[in-house]
């Protein structure tokens, strides 16, 4: 078990008459991801709820800020209880037996057009050996073809840009993985949160997005970017790209900094400090 503790930091000045917020910053709950504790805090006194999508478990803060500066703080404490296999018994899921809830994860989405990738993941992957190695191969692919280079997309860049391009940060690497899934009718979708053990290297602690694939039934976690050790990631959200899990939608006139984010390792009820690694098994914080 490996308990994390983190604490993010959001600035706005909300300009007149207000904005309305939605923020996908809560720790999510699943079976293997447990919030043992959290706090927010607001620097206005406002009124805000948490309300829970019941098709994904996204957590969605809701509030209607007043002009002037804002200042949101979140807080957690989780304690992540990894479902572990070895990835040579993990098979794929035939499209015919897929739950209904999975299904929309096969489809094209706004940024990641797998209809348009058809014939590339067809021809570099239809004839692997359909489990976790085909989708292992997927994410070494687009490591081995993408380059990690901060400030090179933005809100629009899709797999399709991404693959033009060959950079981007770790939004672009997981739609071009999540694309290339879809179009050998491996379900896919886009998961956000915070990960401990990022290389200091790329700059200070800062959301993260990878992706989850649908396997022998259950969500199994792969990181396309390979800048993070997976053990170590909290999940906020998922959905079918980032345009169903961004951190923060905003309506109205608002100017942002960037986020201040921290995150650190704590011992366990027995008193162990289990520290996130990089194992050879698969890994899940669902069923």
């Amino acid at each position: 078990m490996i308990r994390l503790r983190l604490q993010l930091d959001l600035d706005y000045t909300v300009g007149p008459p207000g904005s309305d917020f939605v923020f996908n910053i809560h720790a999510a709950h699943t079976a293997r991801q447990v919030v043992l504790q959290e706090l927010l805090t607001l620097s206005q006194d406002v009124p805000w709820r948490v309300d829970t999508d019941p098709a994904t478990g996204n957590r969605h803060l809701r509030l209607s800020a007043q002009a002037g500066p804002l200042h949101v703080r979140y807080g957690a404490t989780v304690d992540l209880l990894h479902h572990k296999a070895w990835p040579a018994g993990i098979a794929e899921t035939p499209v015919a037996q897929l739950p209904t809830p999975v299904l929309g994860y096969i489809y094209p989405s706004r940024y990641c057009q797998s209809d348009r990738l058809t014939r590339l993941a067809t021809r570099e992957f239809g004839q692997q050996w359909q489990g976790h190695s085909r989708v292992q191969a997927i994410r070494d692919w687009v490591l081995q073809r993408t380059a990690f280079t901060p400030n090179t997309s933005n809100s629009t860049t899709s797999a399709m840009d991404t693959l033009a391009d060959g950079v981007g940060v770790c939004r672009d690497f997981a739609h071009l993985m999540i694309a290339l899934c879809r179009a050998v009718n491996i379900p896919a979708r886009f998961a956000t949160g915070i990960d401990y053990g990022a290389d200091p290297a790329l700059g200070p602690t800062d959301f993260h997005a990878y992706v989850e694939a649908y396997l022998d039934g259950r969500w199994t976690i792969f990181d396309p970017s390979g800048t993070a050790i997976p053990m170590g990631f909290v999940r906020f959200g998922t959905g079918r790209d980032a345009a169903d899990v961004a951190f923060a939608t905003i309506f109205g006139p608002v100017q942002s900094s960037a986020p201040r984010i921290s995150i650190e390792a704590l011992p366990g009820d027995d008193g162990r400090l289990e520290m996130p690694w990089h194992c050879t098994e698969a890994l899940s914080t669902d069923p």
